[in-house]
C-alpha cells in the first residue's frame, strides 16, 4: 500500500483566472495516487482496519473525500466497499482507525450521533418502513425533534411549530423526487425504485453536508436511473458532498468528479475516471493479479467459512453481553 503523501498539492487557480461563471475544479492539481491530498477534505480517514476472523476486510490506510464533489467508490465484488461505509457511518466498528468529519472526529459514536453531524447514508438493500407512510418515513428522518422527548410530547404546543416544519420540508422533497402522489401510502407498496428514491428524500430531511449512498443504480430501470443520476448532480451543485458506490462504470463516468478503487479492503487507486479506466491496479484488481489466471476457489471458499463463523461468533457475543 502506498503511504498517504505529505506534500500538500497545488490548489486550483484563484477565481479570478477563471472565465466569467466558470467553476474552479478542485482536483486540477491533485495527484492521481491512493491516499492522495485534496484542496478541502470533508472526511478524512487513517488506519481503518475492520478483520473478520483471518479475513481482512478492510485496511485503508488514508483517504480524503473533497468537499462539494461527487466522489465514487468502485472495486470488484467482496472489496470491503459496503463494509466501510459501515464503519465510518457508525453501523459497525473497526478494529482500529480514526476519522474526521468536517473537522470532528467520529470514531466511537453510534450511528445516530454520527447522522446528526451531518453525515447520512443510504443502503443497498433500502431501509423503508413498510408499514408507515411514504409521510411518517419521511418525517422521521428530521433530526433534533423537539416531540421526541417523553415530557415535550404531552405539550404539543412545544413542537406543533416545528412539526409543520417538517412536514413541508417533506412535501418539497417528495415533490422533487416524484413521490407526492404516493405520500399516504404505505412505503411497503412502492416499486424498488421509487424506495430507492424515498430513502434519497428521507436522507435529505437531515439536513446533511454529505450523503453516502450504497449502490443508488441496482435493481433500477434505465429511466429511474437517469432520474436519480440527475438527483445526485443536483445535490453538488446545492454545496452537498457525496460518496456512492457504483458497479456501473458508466454511471461513475456521468457523474463522478473523482474515483476511489479499492481492492481486497485497499485503497488500491485514486483518480479521474479517465485516469481509473487505464491503471494497471484497476485492471488488476478486477481481473485478478496475472489478467487470466482462474482463482483459487478452494481459498476462496476458506476465507468465505472463516468469516461467516467470525461474523456468527462476534453476533453470539454481543448478545451475551445484552
Amino acid at each position: 500500500m502506498t503511504d498517504a503523501p505529505t506534500d500538500a498539492p497545488a490548489l486550483a487557480l484563484p477565481d479570478e483566472a477563471l472565465p466569467d461563471g466558470a467553476r474552479p475544479n478542485p482536483f486540477d492539481q491533485v495527484r492521481s495516487s491512493p491516499g492522495a491530498p485534496k484542496p478541502e477534505p470533508i472526511l478524512v480517514a487513517d488506519e481503518v482496519r475492520r478483520r473478520f476472523g483471518g479475513l481482512t476486510a478492510v485496511d485503508v490506510r488514508h483517504l480524503e473525500v473533497q468537499r462539494e464533489a461527487i466522489t465514487a467508490l468502485i472495486g470488484p465484488n467482496g472489496a470491503g466497499k459496503t463494509t466501510f461505509f459501515n464503519l465510518l457511518t457508525g453501523f459497525d466498528k473497526p478494529d482500529t482507525g480514526s476519522w474526521t468529519f468536517d473537522d470532528r472526529r467520529l470514531e466511537g459514536l453510534g450511528a445516530h450521533k454520527i447522522a446528526r453531524t451531518g453525515m447520512v447514508r443510504t443502503f443497498q438493500l433500502t431501509k423503508a418502513l413498510a408499514r408507515l407512510s411514504v409521510m411518517d418515513n419521511m418525517k422521521l428522518g428530521a433530526t433534533e425533534q423537539l416531540g421526541e422527548n417523553f415530557f415535550r410530547a404531552l405539550l404539543p404546543r412545544l413542537w406543533n411549530s416545528q412539526e409543520k416544519e417538517i412536514e413541508a420540508r417533506a412535501v418539497e422533497l417528495l415533490g422533487r423526487f416524484n413521490l407526492t402522489h404516493m405520500r399516504d401510502e404505505y412505503a411497503g407498496t412502492l416499486s424498488g425504485g421509487q424506495r430507492k428514491l424515498l430513502e434519497m428524500a428521507r436522507a435529505l430531511m437531515a439536513q446533511p453536508k454529505l450523503v453516502m449512498l450504497d449502490e443508488p443504480m441496482a435493481g433500477v430501470n434505465p429511466a429511474l436511473a437517469q432520474t436519480i443520476i440527475r438527483h445526485v448532480a443536483e445535490l453538488r451543485d446545492e454545496g452537498l458532498t457525496v460518496v456512492f458506490v457504483e458497479h456501473d462504470m458508466d454511471v461513475v463516468r456521468t457523474i463522478s468528479d473523482w474515483v476511489v478503487v479499492m481492492s481486497d479492503g485497499e485503497i488500491v487507486a485514486e483518480g479521474t475516471h479517465a485516469s481509473i479506466v487505464t491503471n494497471p491496479a484497476v485492471i488488476d484488481a478486477y481481473l485478478g493479479a496475472h489478467h487470466g489466471t482462474p482463482m483459487d476457489r478452494a481459498e476462496q471458499d476458506r476465507q468465505l467459512a472463516e468469516a461467516e463463523a467470525a461474523i456468527e461468533a462476534e453476533r453470539q457475543a454481543r448478545e451475551e453481553e445484552a
